[in-house]
């Protein structure tokens, strides 16, 4: 919503894209469309990805040239217990994608891989250069499986495709099944959150803005190394936080404290994620940067502003 709403000021067509899947509320999905849907500019089609027959009718009726592939079904853990939905949308739906770009003669896809795919990488922090053949969940081998086929098209068929590899994005109308929420929702309602690994466990925070713009700046970008318009970048705040600093935080901008459940690291989840973000500072002159603090903030004063006494993800 907040790409295709900063698209639309800035005065392109854009066209949205969204199944409205019922993993989580579909009226926060609805709201959210509301935010950029006044916009002339803007035009919203209600279809799945993996219907390749309406996705190249969008692509010849709108005459797309450029794209932002953003759809996925999210979530580690989840992808355990759902394998061939995640393989439907996240790698089917990828392949729509990248046959229409073929198609259609894409300037430029951008697309959002995760930092899922460095697995329990050691070394730190994660850079684009490190292998990431040990995927720890059914969702990082979808994206890692997404990187892949993206460099195949870029080799075949010269299709300049981007890879923005995000580390833990939140903000103001993310998704509910993320930390954030959970924890937000839990701590109004005096209700125990659940710290995994008991609390010994980093993440690269990065906020919504932080996000917003390096896309943004990514897309006016046509990756060219080498003889295959093919790149990736990390897109992180740098800066891991422990998962009981962030709660900490977040109790802070609250005014609340948490009960806390401590439990064992999950299957699938990996202990620690820090981006190395230098490719993507020098290729588009942006480092993420918005401090935990700042961030969080935001977050629960739109939260507050959104749900008020009513609290229903």
């Amino acid at each position: 919503m907040f790409v295709a709403k900063r698209l639309a000021q800035l005065g392109h067509e854009v066209i949205g894209i969204d199944n409205m899947e019922p993993s989580y509320s579909r009226q926060l999905k609805y709201d959210r469309l509301q935010q950029v849907s006044p916009y002339a500019n803007f035009s919203f089609y209600p279809i799945d990805l993996t219907n390749q027959a309406a996705l190249l009718e969008i692509f010849e009726t709108h005459q797309v040239d450029k794209v932002i592939h953003l759809a996925a079904r999210t979530g580690v853990r989840k992808s355990l217990k759902e394998p061939h939905a995640y393989i439907q949308s996240n790698v089917v739906g990828f392949l729509n994608i990248l046959e229409s770009c073929r198609i259609y003669d894409i300037k430029h896809l951008v697309y959002a891989s995760s930092s899922s795919v460095y697995g329990n990488n050691k070394k730190m922090p994660f850079s684009v250069e490190d292998r990431v053949d040990h995927p720890l969940s059914i969702y990082a081998v979808t994206k890692r499986s997404n990187e892949l086929m993206a460099y195949s098209y870029s080799h075949l068929y010269q299709l300049p495709t981007t890879s923005l590899r995000f580390f833990t994005v939140y903000g103001p109308w993310g998704r509910p099944n993320m930390a954030p929420f959970l924890f937000t929702k839990a701590i109004l309602q005096n209700e125990p959150i659940k710290v995994f690994n008991y609390g010994d466990m980093l993440r690269d925070f990065t906020y919504i803005d932080d996000i917003v713009e390096s896309i943004i700046r990514v897309l006016s970008q046509i990756p060219l190394p080498h003889d295959i318009p093919y790149s990736i970048y990390n897109i992180g705040n740098s800066s891991p936080i422990r998962l009981l600093d962030f709660i900490a935080t977040l109790e802070e901008c609250l005014g609340k404290k948490a009960i806390k459940h401590f439990l064992p690291l999950q299957d699938g989840d990996v202990y620690a994620t820090y981006a190395n973000v230098d490719s993507l500072t020098g290729a588009i002159g942006f480092r993420p940067s918005t401090p935990l603090k700042e961030g969080v903030d935001a977050f629960v004063k739109w939260y507050k502003g959104y749900y008020g006494d009513t609290i229903s993800l």
